[in-house]
């Protein structure tokens, strides 16, 4: 492995770093606004409800009990959740300039959804909620097992509401005309296409930028059509190894992530300005990034078994630290070594959190 080289990503971002002035509305992210329901649990609940460990899926019916048996059964936390926001809050949280992020997401008019709202604002986050009365603000089971390991099941509830139409009103028109860089999880693609691809099309035209995650298996194998209208907008992909592994199995491209992640990056782009950047988390094995033909690859610092508390938001954290020297016009090693540090932050925290104060230099 090659000592990466220091990339300017000065296509992608300004080449002067830019000011407090210049961060404020610069990142926009649109997902699924989910209150995490987060609990330790013995591995008989996930077998109970036919969980796989380390896995994510949208609820059906016979998980339905299963959100009531963590309330009643275990000692439950409840953080604001679902990956979109967790990846924009880390940014938010690292870049410390207010209003610097914005979130578009559907919730209820309820309890859930003013705890979200609240802790939004609290970090400085400018959150246009998109209010449903009707539903109920969707929820995350976060099943921790013995071993640190998370699994997620997603009961979407009024996330799965949002409307493109949502858009198109003046405060959001506003605030995806203010920013340059936009960001959305793979989870997205099961909510509004229309969304991704209006925001898709403005960023082609005006020469911002997208990002977007893979997110998970199930997406690749179920959401396939949706991942593939999204995907010539896109010029930056994230994924794990899990993700980019069902990403190859579809294309019969074999199990080799640097085959897969150079694959991903050459799939055809609606704007011919910039060719896509395709970045592969492997947990403590190195991170992987497809660029220009090129395949680097960034080692991770691992952190000892012990100070491990679980994995939830690893995959996430490691977007928004990402994100928070991308949209300061850093290097593409620097964005990457944020990632890794907000990763190793987040996974000695229950659940995406993090300390008051970041010390990332």
């Amino acid at each position: 492995h090659f000592q990466p080289p220091q990339i300017p990503l000065s296509t992608m971002a300004a080449q002067t770093a830019a000011t407090e002035t210049d961060l404020t509305g610069i990142l926009l992210c649109a997902g699924n606004p989910l209150l995490d329901i987060s609990a330790e649990v013995p591995m008989t609940v996930l077998e109970k409800y036919g969980v796989s460990p380390n896995s994510a899926i949208l609820a059906e019916e016979q998980h339905q009990p299963l959100f009531k048996e963590l309330v009643d059964d275990y000692a439950v936390k409840y953080i604001a959740g679902g990956a979109t926001q967790n990846s924009c809050r880390v940014c938010q949280w690292m870049t410390g300039t207010p209003g610097a992020t914005s979130y578009f997401g559907c919730i209820g008019d309820d309890a859930f959804g003013k705890q979200m709202t609240d802790e939004a604002a609290a970090i400085g986050m400018n959150v246009q909620y998109l209010v449903d009365p009707e539903q109920v603000t969707g929820t995350c089971a976060v099943l921790v097992d013995p071993t640190g390991e998370r699994s997620l099941v997603t009961n979407l509830a009024a996330a799965n509401h949002f409307k493109a139409t949502h858009l198109a009103d003046a405060a959001q028109a506003s605030v995806i005309e203010k920013a340059k860089y936009y960001y959305m999880a793979g989870f997205f693609l099961t909510v509004s296409l229309e969304s991704i691809e209006t925001i898709g099309r403005h960023a082609v035209e005006q020469k911002k930028l997208v990002m977007m995650n893979l997110s998970a298996p199930f997406i690749v194998q179920f959401f396939w059509d949706q991942l593939n209208a999204a995907m010539p907008y896109v010029d930056i992909m994230f994924g794990n190894e899990s993700e980019a592994e069902a990403f190859g199995e579809k294309m019969g491209w074999g199990t080799d992530i640097a085959v897969i992640a150079q694959g991903i990056s050459a799939l055809p782009k609606a704007s011919g300005f910039r060719g896509r950047t395709v970045i592969i988390t492997q947990g403590k094995d190195a991170t992987i990034v497809a660029k220009d033909g090129e395949v680097m690859t960034f080692p991770v610092t691992v952190l000892p078994k012990e100070k491990l508390v679980d994995t939830n938001g690893a995959g996430d954290a490691f977007v928004g630290g990402f994100m928070s020297q991308l949209i300061k016009g850093e290097p593409l090693a620097k964005c990457v070594d944020a990632g890794h540090w907000a990763s190793t932050v987040i996974i000695q925290e229950s659940g995406c959190t993090y300390p008051a104060e970041c010390t990332y230099a």
